[in-house]
């Protein structure tokens, strides 16, 4: 997840919500069928809801309501709803991705990881999937493997979110201690999506880690200067603005800090001078 200078690889809720979210949203809100039409069958041909296995049917069902509860937070009952779906249609493998995905939210990567494995075994080309898998196996410090998955979906021509793979790889070779490469990949992110705040985010926070101060500065003032700031990147920002030896530009950042986010602990640590932790 987004890295906070002194704290390498513990992961910033608000970015790790961010994440979560994408994945969600981008790989499996796409799983109900949209007028009608669920999948392109022969030469042509659209199968329709009435053309659909009653099984895959009431198994989509399922899923759409574990979908629903998920996006809630209502995890165990989501859970219940895909175990339900599962049973129904045990080749579904948009189900077994939720499941995964489910089985994150709760702490429980090796579940995870099986569920997410059952769904490539269903669909080996599935990017969605393999995206998934790839951010899981990065948590696990499963780097090599990790980055397999994420090579594997950057190859895939019809994959078109090709930002936020490049934002994944980014964040894990930084946290694998791949500084350098880490930082290519999040510029290639930021490149193709320079609004996303994790990428700006991380970008600063790699650059900075190589004492590259001008360029981490460039980044973390974009976000600062945005809707998306929060106290991790006017921390950030701090720690960049006192190795560029700029104490105007420390104040101000702080007074924002203190300001808008009295009971951060960000606050605390500026008020003890712990810039080093």
């Amino acid at each position: 997840m987004p890295l906070d200078v002194g704290r390498l690889n513990r992961p910033h809720p608000f970015f790790v919500f961010l994440l979560v979210l994408t994945v969600v949203l981008s790989g499996l809100v796409g799983c109900a069928p949209l007028s009608g039409v669920t999948a392109a069958s022969g030469a042509g041909d659209l199968v329709t809801d009435s053309d659909e296995p009653a099984s895959r049917k009431r198994a989509r069902i399922r899923l759409e309501l574990a979908s629903g509860y998920f996006e809630l937070g209502q995890t165990t009952v989501a859970l219940d709803e895909l175990k339900q779906s599962i049973a129904i249609d045990p080749n579904y493998s948009d189900a077994h991705h939720l499941k995964g995905l489910v089985y994150m939210r709760l702490g429980e990567p090796k579940l995870a990881e099986l569920s997410l494995k059952r769904a490539l075994d269903i669909s080996p080309k599935d990017a969605n999937v393999m995206q998934t898998l790839g951010w899981l196996l990065c948590q696990e410090s499963k780097f090599e493997e990790s980055e397999l998955y994420f090579l594997k979906v950057l190859a895939s021509a019809k994959y078109d979110q090709r930002a936020k793979t490049l934002r994944t790889l980014g964040m894990c070779r930084v946290k694998s201690g791949r500084l350098v490469e880490g930082s290519d990949s999040l510029q290639a992110s930021y490149a193709l999506d320079p609004k996303n705040s994790v990428t700006v985010f991380n970008l600063a926070s790699s650059l900075f880690q190589q004492s590259k101060f001008v360029g981490a500065q460039k980044y973390i003032r974009e976000l600062n200067n945005s809707d998306s700031a929060n106290p991790e990147s006017f921390w950030l920002g701090i720690k960049v603005e006192r190795q560029m030896n700029n104490a105007e530009g420390i104040t101000q950042l702080a007074n924002q800090l203190i300001k808008r986010f009295p009971k951060a602990k960000e606050v605390n640590s500026y008020q003890r001078g712990a810039f080093d932790e």
